[in-house]
């Protein structure tokens, strides 16, 4: 038996010519931990945020509800962004091993006898390190968290097909041009982006924003990993404000991560080329990841994310990882949608011809496909059996490619396989879902999808040709 290194502390136990990352044994590890507290318990619900300013709401992790925080409150305690009443009456389920219903996604996986989300990241290092703290410190107390996912406006330049006028502008500005989407319950309509749930302009004062910067010297002393999202942060000034204080003050355990569609103009990614070099080159973080997000290939990886430029982004890609050779990764979040499927084994090709480029001394290239639940018309688990069939060949597929001592930071790892089996059990628990909510899903499919071509100009059978049936399908439900 050996032990590897595997970019930045994931020891790799090799046995008999076989790879089990410590990642993977970690969840299978912290899992009995977290039971000898409660069935519920998640460490995420302390130690990570995320924080979406322009409109003052937040979730533990990316899976539960936003829900509102106190404009109030945080001008007297900005942790508030993160320690918000809810959340507080959320630990206190957790505690007693109760099942919060907003963490369902992670529920729904655990009863197909997988592990879920709450048993990677509570096994993560900046998760597990205050295990003991967090157990002996009262429900109701404040908590710095680790791992702090931020997204400062909504300023974006594409129109993602699962997004809203609350993460892009693009989207606000369509949404009020043409109204509401005729779903059978009107999607995006401008009336529902009012109130509470308007989002707040850039250009004007905005008191989430105001307490981050309060809160920020505070937090981040305690941070592990802080992450940039938007809205698309390559065009947000608070991006740069922050690779500033970086600058001035180094971190050397800090995980600085960004997600970004990669697909800005030429002289604003100069910009954000020029302001990364330093914080990797000079060593002011322990790692920077660059998260790139994108579901499918070429043409229809663009018809999902309406405004991407794939060969631009695909530039930008290589751009990034030759120019910043040093202390950085990429990871690939795909968004596995039910447009994704019969793209995705294209995706999964590059991903690994990318591998084979880059990760020699360490991983460089990565990737999760976590599963899209909203709007419920682009679930997977409304398509055909058949569509699994494609699934399961991508799994083969890989398994066929597994990282082994020849193909070291090359082959795909353990826990992403187990992540693809993991999508497809969830897939296969559609068979039990109500046959007219299913009708109804598939009926807005097409009445989504059918608007989305008339007003942005695409055409989805010259894009997933391969789908006509199913679009057929979805027509015949939408016009009965």
């Amino acid at each position: 038996m050996e032990l590897y290194k595997d970019n930045k502390g994931d020891k790799v136990e090799v046995k008999d010519g076989k790879f089990k990352s410590d990642f993977y044994k970690s969840a299978e590890n912290i899992k009995e931990q977290l039971d000898s507290v409660s069935p519920s318990f998640c460490l995420a619900k302390w130690n990570q945020v995320s924080l979406h300013l322009p409109t003052g709401y937040n979730n533990s992790c990316y899976h539960p509800p936003l829900h509102k925080m106190d404009a109030e409150a945080v001008k007297v305690n900005p942790s508030a962004l993160h320690n918000t009443q809810h959340k507080k009456e959320m630990r206190k389920l957790m505690i007693k091993g109760e099942r919060p219903k907003e963490c369902q996604y992670c529920w729904n996986i655990e009863d197909t006898g997988h592990m879920s989300d709450r048993h990677y990241r509570s096994g993560e290092p900046w998760a597990h390190m205050d295990f003991e703290t967090i157990l002996n410190t009262p429900w109701d107390a404040d908590k710095n968290p680790r791992y702090v996912e931020v997204n400062f406006n909504h300023n974006c330049n594409l129109k993602c097909s699962y997004c809203s006028p609350q993460f892009s502008t693009s989207w606000e500005k369509e949404t009020k041009q043409f109204g509401a989407w005729p779903t059978k319950t009107p999607h995006n309509a401008p009336e529902h982006f009012t109130g509470s749930r308007a989002c707040i302009p850039h250009s004007q004062y905005n008191p989430y924003v105001e307490a981050f910067w309060k809160w920020w010297p505070d937090l981040y002393k305690d941070l592990k990993h802080f992450r940039m999202t938007g809205g698309e942060p390559l065009m947000d000034k608070n991006t740069y404000k922050v690779f500033d204080y970086i600058n001035a003050n180094p971190k050397s355990d800090l995980h600085l991560n960004v997600t970004s569609n990669f697909s800005v103009e030429d002289k604003l990614f100069d910009k954000y080329i020029e302001a990364i070099k330093p914080i990797c080159l000079d060593e002011k973080v322990e790692h920077f990841m660059q998260y790139i997000s994108v579901d499918s290939w070429m043409e229809q990886a663009e018809y999902i994310r309406n405004g991407l430029d794939f060969n631009r982004m695909w530039n930008n890609i290589n751009r990034f990882l030759t120019e910043i050779p040093y202390r950085n990764s990429v990871t690939f979040i795909i968004t596995y949608n039910n447009l994704s499927v019969t793209g995705l084994d294209k995706l999964l090709s590059a991903i690994h011809g990318l591998r084979q480029a880059y990760s020699d001394t360490y991983q460089r290239i990565w990737f999760d496909t976590p599963l899209l639940r909203q709007p419920a018309w682009q679930s997977i688990q409304l398509l055909p059996e058949s569509y699994q069939m494609i699934h399961d060949d991508n799994v083969c597929w890989m398994l066929d490619n597994m990282e082994d001592e020849s193909t070291r930071f090359k082959g795909f790892k353990d826990y992403e396989v187990q992540r693809m089996q993991r999508d497809l059990a969830w897939w296969q628990e559609g068979s039990k879902l109500d046959e007219q909510y299913v009708r109804d899903c598939k009926a807005d499919f097409y009445r989504f999808f059918n608007e989305h071509d008339k007003r942005r100009g695409t055409n989805f059978l010259e894009t997933f040709p391969e789908m006509v049936d199913w679009w057929k399908e979805c027509k015949r439900l939408a016009q009965a």
